[in-house]
């Protein structure tokens, strides 16, 4: 684990399975209240058709199948740590049967605001996807906006907000042409980030925004260009690979409040000897899609 401390110019462009009894249901076209002022709000689908019925990523295997009542336990458990613990507003949106993915909400789009910028997903089996969350952020107000046609984007998991710059990764499964339109939709900047490991193919699998002037991320997973930028705009907590693999850096940060997958006790002393508080969730049946705890919530702006 290092820090580091540099600040050098880098690339910037200026451009019903498992609902218990204290899980909130939302009817189809449902508005639910407002969070109150300063509340933390996020999205997330429920395991309710949840399943590996494809290979589309490293982490996948079809002889390593989830056990679908414990991932129901899992994120039942990371709903209620969420939501009862860290004090998070949850909003739901209900997962089709034809979209085993769709747990996976940060991968629905990038919020900022009033705007929903919504994916335009890579891999054929989950474009089935857009369609549902598109209807949800249209029914709930958003103004949502669409990449051009041909140009792949991937919501939160490959776009994360630091401040008021956002870091984007690209290659595997976003293409470096969402990032203008990033910039122009958010009128923000936004420093293009290349993944070279196809283990970590979205940039939330291997780097997260602690806070405005720092991230934690595991520097394999990125090119050597991409790691002198990430170097060169902010202070970093690297991650050792042994955490990586496990998803350590597949975080949500809210506030002073860290929720980790479990099995990253080095990575969660570091964070605690900053003042976090760190919280671990077995997420280990979700693992095996190549998700954890960021995956399966989408931050609402």
């Amino acid at each position: 684990m290092q820090n580091h401390n540099s600040h050098r110019s880098g690339a910037l462009l200026d451009t019903p399975l498992g609902h218990d009894a204290n899980l909130p249901l939302e009817p189809a076209g449902a508005t639910q209240s407002v969070p109150e002022a300063g509340c933390a709000s996020v999205l997330m689908c429920a395991p309710d058709a949840y399943g590996l019925k494809y290979e589309i990523n490293p982490w996948m295997r079809l002889d390593n199948t989830p056990d679908l009542s414990m991932a129901t336990k899992q994120w039942n458990d990371l709903y209620h740590l969420l939501r009862d613990r860290v004090g998070v507003h949850i909003e739901l949106v209900t997962q089709s049967p034809d979209c085993p993915d769709m747990v996976f909400t940060a991968n629905a789009g990038l919020v900022r605001c009033c705007y929903a910028l919504m994916s335009n997903f890579r891999h054929p089996q989950r474009q089935a996807e857009e369609t549902h969350f598109r209807a949800w952020f249209t029914a709930h107000g958003y103004k949502v906006q669409m990449p051009s046609v041909g140009c792949k984007f991937e919501g939160e998991g490959d776009a994360l907000i630091a401040g008021d710059t956002v870091l984007a990764g690209y290659l595997k499964r976003s293409d470096i042409c969402a990032h203008r339109w990033i910039s122009d939709t958010l009128a923000l900047p936004v420093l293009s980030l290349e993944l070279a490991d196809d283990r970590w193919y979205h940039l939330d699998t291997c780097l997260f925004p602690l806070s405005p002037d720092t991230v934690v991320y595991y520097p394999g997973a990125f090119d050597a260009y991409a790691r002198t930028v990430i170097a060169s705009h902010y202070n970093t907590i690297e991650v050792c690979t042994e955490e990586a693999l496990r998803f350590a850096c597949n975080a949500v940060v809210i506030d002073q409040h860290v929720v980790l997958p479990a099995g990253c006790p080095i990575l969660a002393r570091a964070l605690e000897a900053l003042g976090y508080k760190v919280y671990s969730v077995d997420l280990s049946e979700f693992l095996k899609a190549g998700g954890a705890a960021k995956c399966l919530t989408l931050l609402l702006r």
